[in-house]
């Protein structure tokens, strides 16, 4: 059930029909809606539906009891029971064969990551589910993370708990953004639930626009690309000469754009479609002119979660606090038990000692080595949200490192306040290229694939074969040059071009909704093209 198969327009087109009886009273329309989405997660993700429905009831129940308690110490006791469960659920399916494959290697013991609802149901209703392979659940971190928003807001203050289990429900199962995002917050979204229909001309217009405009970039770009050039190039990228894995790398850059922010598109303009405003997602990432100003563009909804919720609790860019240590040792716990090197942690226990050492000399040193662990963990802790190997670590360690090099450079940096347009193309020029030169871990398959992809680039770049690899993939190239230009194209141009499609009459919608179908249909591959990040 996603976006891009055709019996998922069947089935909206359906939730749309039997919307337009009910969408002027809000309690059935709510819960309609709540019915619909729990049945869109159960045909995504199957059975995981009880695990939706577990986290949902745990945060309604768990948010009422904070909002009820008088005394601070008791609504710390209930948040922090709250987190836990969070916490244990999403790790125990995102990290369960990663800490079953590391106790086994430092314990040299012999434990399986077995699923016992799987073996519990082959036992009593004869089914024949593969035991011993446990995928997380479709969407874990996004639903996990809305819950999470909403009982941190509650114990702020800054929400109220939602009187109706099932308009909680429906807040966190909303089907469009369900399973990738964006993430929204409780005091965004909920005030919404109460409000009467309203959908104006202009806002019909901009739906239509923004579903057209995610298909598109998904499936005309983001998979043509891949299937002809990215997945060939990083399955075996020391079969290719250097060219071929730059290009896919760039490549890249592009897929992973195309592919998240257009699921994100079409889930902002079904909701739209309905009634319902989800927060923008990104905004043009690639003309970002630094590192600071990329995650500011790019998967907005997760980055202002980090911020609000890990990176100011931490004590943001005013020094350290306890949860920064919590933090530090639980990241350096897992790289320790990622390298399945005990020994590394007393290395790790030794720099810490020489390094608090060092700030007792020079208090001046504290805050400015507290604010930078704060960027370094956030973005640490980003990278490991992914997944737990080694790739997202580094890739998680370069992006802060990078943010907090920034930091320093801007200081000195003779260019920074300049708004010459060579200053303002060469700075994006170096953040766009640092930003894809990450992407190698991000998307690497393995460390040895990603040494493999530096060593084609820096030793076997087939300088005398680029005119003839141009010409085998001139389609790919020419493509990918359609979606930077796409990307590339000034605010004012892209916002004329919306405004025409809004303003256009509903026949020349209606037919150049069926000219973008038909160039869809096309592109479309024969293999399903999974959006990138269900997997997380």
């Amino acid at each position: 059930m996603i976006f891009t198969r055709l019996y998922f327009w069947g089935f909206f087109l359906i939730v749309l029909l039997f919307y337009s009886l009910l969408y002027k009273r809000k309690a059935l329309r709510n819960f309609y809606l709540f019915a619909v989405s729990y049945f869109f997660y159960y045909k995504t993700g199957g059975l995981f539906v009880f695990v939706l429905l577990f986290s949902t009831l745990a945060d309604y129940l768990l948010g009422h009891a904070i909002y009820r308690a008088k005394r601070t110490t008791v609504k710390k006791l209930w948040l922090s029971f709250s987190i836990l469960i969070s916490l244990t659920v999403l790790c125990f399916f995102k990290y369960d064969y990663f800490f079953t494959d590391t106790i086994n290697r430092i314990f040299h013991t012999h434990f399986e990551a077995v699923t016992h609802a799987a073996l519990w149901s082959n036992h009593l209703l004869g089914t024949h589910f593969d035991i011993s392979q446990m995928l997380p659940p479709v969407g874990i971190s996004f639903f996990t993370f809305q819950t999470m928003s909403y009982v941190i807001d509650l114990y702020r203050g800054l929400v109220k708990p939602v009187k109706s289990p099932f308009d909680y429900a429906f807040y966190v199962s909303f089907f469009p953004q369900l399973v990738s995002g964006p993430i929204v917050r409780a005091s965004e979204f909920i005030p919404q639930l109460y409000k009467d229909y309203a959908v104006t001309e202009e806002e019909f217009g901009l739906a239509i626009y923004m579903i057209l405009k995610g298909l598109f970039k998904k499936m005309c770009i983001g998979d043509y690309i891949a299937v002809n050039l990215i997945d060939r190039v990083f399955a075996n990228p020391s079969s290719y000469t250097g060219f071929e894995n730059l290009m896919g790398l760039y490549g890249y850059s592009l897929q992973v754009y195309c592919d998240f922010s257009g699921y994100t598109d079409i889930a902002i303009g079904l909701a739209l479609l309905m009634g319902f405003k989800l927060p923008q997602n990104f905004n043009s990432p690639y003309k970002a002119r630094n590192v600071g100003d990329f995650w500011k563009r790019w998967h907005m909804s997760l980055s202002s979660w980090l911020k609000d919720y890990l990176y100011i609790p931490m004590g943001g860019n005013r020094g350290a606090s306890f949860f920064t240590y919590v933090s530090l040792a639980s990241v350096l716990i897992f790289i320790v038990l990622l390298s399945g090197n005990l020994w590394l942690g007393l290395l790790f226990i030794l720099i810490a000692i020489v390094i608090w050492a060092l700030t007792l000399l020079f208090p001046n040193l504290r805050r400015t080595l507290s604010t930078n662990v704060n960027l370094m963990m956030t973005m640490l802790i980003g990278g490991l949200w992914h997944g737990a190997n080694w790739t997202f670590v580094i890739w998680g360690g370069l992006n802060g490192l990078g943010l907090v090099v920034y930091k320093f450079w801007r200081k000195i940096s003779p260019y920074e306040k300049s708004n010459h347009w060579l200053a303002t193309l060469w700075k994006i020029f170096l953040t766009f290229n640092f930003i894809t030169f990450t992407r190698i871990w991000f998307r690497g398959e393995s460390l040895q694939g990603t040494f493999d992809l530096l060593n084609q680039v820096g030793s076997n770049f087939g300088w005398s074969q680029v005119p003839a690899m141009g010409s085998a993939y001139w389609k790919v190239l020419l493509v990918m040059l359609l979606g930077f230009v796409l990307h590339w194209l000034p605010y004012a141009t892209k916002d004329r071009l919306l405004g025409w499609f809004i303003n256009t009459p509903v026949y020349a919608k209606i037919l150049l909704c069926c000219l973008v179908v038909f160039i869809i249909y096309q592109a479309v591959s024969a293999d399903l093209q999974p959006f990138i990040y269900f997997q997380f």
